[in-house]
């Protein structure tokens, strides 16, 4: 049903105009994407900071920028056995780290499906046409099932290990293996070592993820702009409904790359003319570039330093260990 939609709505690409858009690049502006890019990447990471105690903002994106790039060169669990590495190399035990990433990892899922919410609004505010939109209302209850189900687990214990209980047997009935009180138990410890933490974590780590989506946005915008798609073809307001509705998509490998570029491209050209359908794609091909490869690249980077820094010490200490007696 999507297809059957883009493919009517963007029809067949225009690859020389696409060019030519990219063509439209100067020397400056790959630069402000960059800065962009760095901004994101800090919004990004801002939830480690805040959740974990005694981890700093800058290594909270050294450990994000490192799971980035396990994600996209190994199967799951590979970014999360990154960042746990990373934070007991720096005197986090494993399970604060890996309830903090995982507070993470729900905070970022709770925006990302409430983010259609701003494109109800503004649709509204502009009077816009709702016949493509009311199925992401799943989104938005998606989200509020994310937000209900870690409120249950941080009230109490009981409620932790009746969640865990539950949720293992629903799981159970698919994969046998599941343990209901294994489940259980993990709900438990994850609510004994995130919730001192979460009232002071929760609200500023929601306005770092928040911060993050608009700094996305802001890139979109831009690389639209640099390559010749005017604010009278499509303004912000435009540009920012078809980021919200398709935002949710992200969750899919990859950020759903073609797919959520589809679904943008497609809400683009309703708005502005089949003009901005090959000037739009090529937008949209620097944005991934920049949202998905610098992060990958500056991954290797993260790690590299990561490595060199925690062998120095053991280094240094077993030289420590066998210094030559005086004589």
């Amino acid at each position: 049903m999507i297809a059957v939609v883009i493919i009517d709505r963007v029809g067949i690409v225009d690859w020389p105009a696409v060019w030519d858009g990219l063509s439209h690049l100067t020397w400056w502006q790959p630069l402000i994407l960059l800065m962009m890019v760095a901004a994101r990447q800090l919004f990004k990471a801002s939830p480690l900071h805040f959740y974990i105690e005694n981890v700093s903002l800058g290594r909270a994106t050294q450990n994000d920028l490192g799971a980035i790039l396990m994600a996209t060169i190994a199967p799951a669990p590979a970014d999360y056995a990154m960042r746990v590495a990373m934070f007991t190399s720096w005197g986090v035990s494993a399970a604060r780290g890996l309830a903090g990433a995982t507070m993470n990892t729900v905070t970022v899922m709770m925006v990302r499906f409430a983010l259609p919410l701003v494109g109800f609004i503004m649709l509204v505010m502009i009077g816009g046409d709702f016949s493509y939109r009311w199925a992401d209302l799943l989104s938005l209850l998606i989200s509020a099932a994310i937000a209900a189900c870690v409120l249950v687990v941080l009230h109490s214990d009981a409620l932790a290990r009746a969640f865990g209980i539950h949720a293992g047997r629903i799981v159970g009935r698919i994969r046998h293996s599941v343990d209901p009180e294994r489940w259980a138990q993990s709900c438990i410890d994850f609510r004994g070592h995130i919730s001192a933490r979460v009232r002071y974590g929760f609200p500023r780590s929601l306005v770092g993820v928040v911060a993050m989506v608009l700094a996305d946005l802001v890139i979109v915008v831009s690389c639209l702009r640099f390559v010749g798609v005017s604010a009278a073809e499509v303004g912000v307001v435009d540009i920012a409904i078809a980021y919200s509705f398709a935002f949710p998509l992200t969750i899919l490998p990859f950020s759903g790359i073609a797919i959520v570029d589809s679904l943008i491209i497609a809400a683009l050209v309703q708005s502005g003319g089949h003009a901005v359908e090959a000037p739009a794609l090529a937008a949209l091909v620097i944005w991934r570039v920049y949202t998905l490869g610098v992060p990958a690249l500056a991954g290797l980077v993260a790690i590299a330093l990561w490595r060199r820094t925690t062998r120095r010490p053991a280094t240094d200490a077993a030289l420590a260990g066998h210094e030559p007696e005086s004589p």
